[in-house]
């Protein structure tokens, strides 16, 4: 295998990187956060933290971590110089005073996630790269005897989660998927409330799956090249053949594929600025539309409710069959979860919620049971806004003092929590990974245009060769393992 060429003069392939990775993952090594006494923490006791992917999302959870007195980022990594260098100079302007007090460390920059990782001086990353590096990254950092929070969803494909869940198991790391909904105490107390019977027995649950179209108006540009209405009508992400364009100056694109199946740059997958939290999703090589979009969010927080987290259904149900207007999923319990373009079909297809229920948002699903039926996302924007249901007596039931839904989320407390515990958090390996499963399952019966039965406890469909072949796919040389 050729060896990958790395910065300051440093070389190192990835079986060599992983043999080292290996000596630094035994159990003898105590972290940098161990010593130390009460109070505000000493930097002996500081979580210390690298992170890899410096986009949108990554920059935030830059700032939520520079701001932590618990916590010291010690190195940032992108493939895109301006994104690190962005990086680099917002901690060290973040750790300014203290390192003129000589309590902080210069923040590292790295082009290569590799020799980040290498680093025996740092406890925990955070990966906020595009999906197709999700897997490998957070393989790569467990066996770097590294503690791991992973942007969702965790794979692109249900035999990389489950290799993810594998690794992260073997080499005892804690692992925190970024699925914040969860964290957020009013869905959370609606999961809760729902999970312990508070509705009754659920009788159907809706979330939103969307199309391409979203992404229409970028593509216009190129519609003599491609088939722009076929692309914008798809239930999954595409290979759109985009035209080879110049690599902007200081960005590795070679690095940027990585794993992915090669394409030729194009500013519709990353540019700066970013023009959306994910631009490059809609593309089969690199995301999962949907699945990167909001659904991993909403699968979670779903099966959560459901007590399903561990879990999936026992059947995909593709509308061709005639049994659903739209993809539903039928769980053990017998819950059907129908996957919906709009919420106007909630009202006006199935006839599940009344005519003026209000209905907004896509981080979440609509729970309809026994008892009436509850939101479990935030109906406004940005991840705000407030619960709905009916009747009224459910919230009181719930002991809210109101409905109003605030973004705050303790999802990195928890992590950093847990990293000290050495216990599971909220959002652990295989709950992310079976929030990811569910979406790729969706995918999977789009793409073959049928109904499909799996086993969740083999993760595998049952008499169907072609669609547990597209259970993995390969990666591009020299990355596969």
């Amino acid at each position: 295998m050729r060896k990958k060429p790395m910065r300051n003069g440093l070389e190192i392939g990835r079986r060599t990187f992983l043999q080292r990775a290996a000596a630094l993952a035994v159990p003898c090594i105590v972290p940098s956060w161990v010593s130390g006494g009460e109070g505000p923490a000493a930097p002996s006791q500081r979580i210390t933290v690298g992170l890899i992917g410096h986009g949108v999302m990554g920059h935030g959870h830059l700032l939520r971590l520079a701001g932590d007195p618990e916590v010291q980022v010690l190195a940032v990594c992108d493939v895109d110089r301006v994104r690190r260098e962005e990086a680099q100079r917002h901690v060290e302007d973040a750790y300014a005073a203290g390192r003129a007090a000589g309590t902080r460390h210069a923040c590292a920059a790295y082009n290569d996630y590799r020799e980040l990782l290498a680093r025996s001086d740092i406890d925990a990353v955070v990966i906020a790269t595009p999906d197709h590096w999700h897997t490998l990254q957070s393989i790569d950092a467990a066996k770097a005897g590294k503690d791991i929070y992973c942007e969702k969803p965790v794979s692109v494909t249900i035999q990389e989660g489950r290799r993810l869940v594998e690794t992260v198991r073997t080499y005892g790391r804690v692992f925190q998927t970024g699925t914040q909904y969860r964290s957020i105490p009013k869905i959370r107390a609606v999961c809760e409330f729902v999970r312990a019977g508070g509705l009754g027995k659920i009788k159907s649950v809706f979330t939103i799956w969307q199309n391409l179209a979203g992404m229409a108006e970028r593509l216009r540009p190129y519609a003599q090249r491609m088939d722009v209405q076929r692309i914008v009508g798809s239930q999954v992400p595409v290979n759109a053949y985009l035209p080879a364009a110049p690599v902007p100056d200081g960005l590795d694109w070679d690095s940027w594929v990585g794993p992915a199946p090669w394409q030729p740059y194009h500013p519709l997958y990353h540019t700066n600025p970013s023009p959306g939290v994910v631009p490059w999703a809609f593309a089969e090589a690199f995301g999962t539309a949907s699945v990167t979009w909001f659904h991993s969010h909403a699968a979670d927080v779903i099966q959560y409710a459901l007590g399903m987290e561990s879990s999936g259904p026992l059947e995909i149900i593709h509308p061709s069959s005639g049994r659903f207007p739209t993809l539903t999923c039928r769980y053990g319990n017998g819950v059907l979860l129908h996957h919906v373009e709009d919420w106007k079909q909630v009202i006006d297809l199935y006839k599940a919620v009344p005519a003026g229920a209000r209905l907004k948002g896509l981080f979440g699903g609509v729970f309809v049971g026994e008892r009436g039926w509850l939101t479990s996302m935030p109906v406004g924007g940005g991840g705000e806004g407030r619960l709905e249901g009916q009747p009224e007596q459910l919230f009181d039931e719930m002991q809210l003092k109101n409905r109003e839904v605030t973004a705050a989320n303790g999802h990195h407390a928890n992590w950093l929590d847990c990293i000290r515990q050495r216990t599971a958090p909220s959002a652990s390996e295989e709950l992310g990974h079976r929030a990811a499963s569910l979406g790729h399952l969706v995918i999977i019966a789009h793409r073959l245009q049928r109904s499909l039965t799996w086993d969740p406890a083999k993760e595998e469909f049952v008499g169907d060769e072609d669609a547990n072949r597209l259970r993995a796919r390969a990666m591009r040389e020299p990355w596969y393992t």
